[in-house]
């Protein structure tokens, strides 16, 4: 459906939406009179009845659409605030402007911009952009690195090992059933390290590298798309929890090698 072409446009126009999202944003961090919008229920304020968005996500999000009607109009597009745009290629465009935002408003570093070509089948190419501190993950469509203060450097997972030598991080607690939380717990029970609330920094970490699980729960598919493409080009596994294909959200197991996958999966599986 794509060819060689294509795929160079494709890699144009993501970077380019990326460049945009990251003028877009900036501007936004760690501003203190930032003004806050409860989607979930305006005035319930805590962690798992609190889904706030900001004029930053909402500006960086309309940026994006900009660069993709100018150099993609045939594509369509799915966004978290603005919904979908149907197009003509074959091609979607799944945007998440700010995956993270409560890390955002905290003023931390860990939240991301999530851009992904997608066809029905999954993503093609994904960039998760850190516009902060300036790193850029990509993969798909022949490419799987990173860009930042230190330069380029190319993304590969970490090899097999067991569950008692991995890393793993998530948002649980916060995120998930009572069901979910407690077989995360198995896992973190039996892991070397775990770590918490790294959102879409988490999936560029595991493609990095850096760490051997991220499992998540409750995500849609412009929380996942993009992370997808990075860490499946960088050679990690994304599925359900069933070991099925992910990219339409829902229960995540991300992992850097078939070892550690199947370990994570062994306990996940279990959860109706």
């Amino acid at each position: 459906m794509h060819d060689q072409h294509d795929h160079q446009e494709i890699i144009r126009a993501a970077h380019a939406a990326a460049d945009a999202a990251r003028a877009a944003i900036l501007p936004y961090f760690r501003l203190d009179a930032l003004e806050i919008e409860d989607k979930y229920a305006p005035g319930v304020q805590s962690e798992g009845r609190f889904d706030p968005v900001t004029a930053a996500d909402r500006a960086a999000e309309r940026a994006m659409r900009e660069v993709l009607a100018r150099l993609r109009p045939e594509d369509g597009i799915l966004g978290e605030e603005f919904g979908e745009s149907a197009g003509a290629s074959g091609l979607t465009w799944v945007l998440d402007p700010i995956d993270g935002t409560r890390g955002f408003l905290a003023g931390t570093p860990t939240w991301g911009v999530l851009i992904a070509a997608c066809t029905d089948a999954g993503p093609l190419y994904g960039v998760i952009d850190q516009p902060y501190t300036q790193e850029r993950f990509e993969g798909g469509l022949g490419r799987a690195g990173m860009v930042g203060p230190m330069g380029p450097r190319a993304l590969r997972a970490r090899a097999p090992r067991s569950l008692g030598e991995a890393t793993v991080m998530t948002t649980f607690p916060a995120v998930g059933t009572e069901a979910e939380g407690a077989a995360f717990a198995r896992i973190a029970e039996g892991a070397r390290m775990v770590r918490y609330g790294y959102d879409c920094y988490a999936y560029a970490l595991l493609a990095l590298g850096q760490i051997d699980l991220v499992i998540e729960a409750g995500l849609k598919p412009y929380d996942i798309c993009a992370p997808i493409a990075v860490i499946e080009a960088a050679g990690g596994i994304v599925t359900d929890w069933r070991g099925g294909p992910a990219h339409r959200g829902g229960r995540i197991l991300a992992a850097a090698a078939p070892e550690q996958h199947r370990a994570a999966l062994d306990i996940l599986s279990q959860v109706a």
